[in-house]
């Protein structure tokens, strides 16, 4: 483990785990999150990747798939037993299922290798963006009435960002709310696939495989939402286009 790099400037804006076992990437990335901001910690496989999570803590995750010792799939798979930490995973892997894996397992968005720094600080700017700070989750800003929607036994904090069935709560990643929140803010509306990865995930896809990155979340949202996934009734497929929320009817 790479002892951590601390941003340029004289605030962070947070920590980011780096995990790839190519020296020359983690050079480069250590480089670029440092200058934009960010305190960097690296790891070169994927046991040395846990290690430096659990003794980090960091705000966000990038990480690579194809490492000695434990591969990143095995990483997101540890990883979300106990956290929502944000991550975004690098494949040099073509096929567009080995790709979606890791969204499967809980990554939030991946990019191909070779890629462009840029853009990955693009992609880890918006991640970021999805996850609320302590502040704002506690502050109450919004009126009462705002802060609760109750549909199909669940009961949906927006304040708080939290989802509940019963007294049991539902843990959900934050690119996972922010999707069940745009759905939510137009329910019975459709939207495609194509707005909904522009609004949540900031970009626009440029091949019909980037909109996968949609369907896998709206499907991991359904596994935790809906009491059928199979058949789903909150989460609704608008054929031809992309989903919406069934209608919420106030009472």
């Amino acid at each position: 483990m790479n002892p951590s790099t601390p941003a340029t400037g004289s605030d962070s804006k947070g920590t980011i785990l780096v995990v790839d076992d190519e020296a020359s990437i983690r050079r480069i990335l250590e480089t670029r999150l440092a200058m934009a901001g960010y305190r960097v910690v690296t790891a070169a496989d994927g046991e040395e990747g846990l290690a430096a999570f659990h003794a980090e803590e960091p705000d966000l995750v990038v990480l690579d798939v194809m490492m000695p010792k434990l591969d990143g799939y095995g990483v997101v798979q540890e990883l979300r037993k106990t956290s929502e930490v944000p991550i975004v995973m690098l494949t040099a892997l073509s096929e567009v299922k080995d790709r979606i894996l890791g969204l499967e397992l809980g990554a939030d968005d991946y990019l191909m290798k070779p890629f462009s720094p840029k853009e990955l600080e693009a992609r880890i700017r918006c991640v970021l963006r999805r996850v609320p700070s302590a502040t704002a989750a506690g502050s109450g800003a919004r009126p009462a009435s705002a802060q609760g929607i109750e549909v199909g036994g669940l009961r949906i904090n927006t304040v708080k960002r939290q989802v509940f069935r019963g007294e049991e709560r539902i843990r959900l990643t934050g690119m996972e709310f922010g999707l069940l929140e745009l759905l939510l803010s137009r329910s019975g509306e459709p939207l495609s696939r194509a707005d909904i990865l522009t609004r949540i995930w900031g970009y626009t896809p440029e091949r019909h495989a980037d909109t996968r990155v949609v369907d896998v979340h709206v499907s991991r949202l359904r596994a935790k939402l809906e009491s059928d996934p199979e058949n789903p009734e909150l989460i609704l497929t608008a054929r031809g286009l992309g989903y919406m929320f069934q209608r919420i009817v106030s009472s």
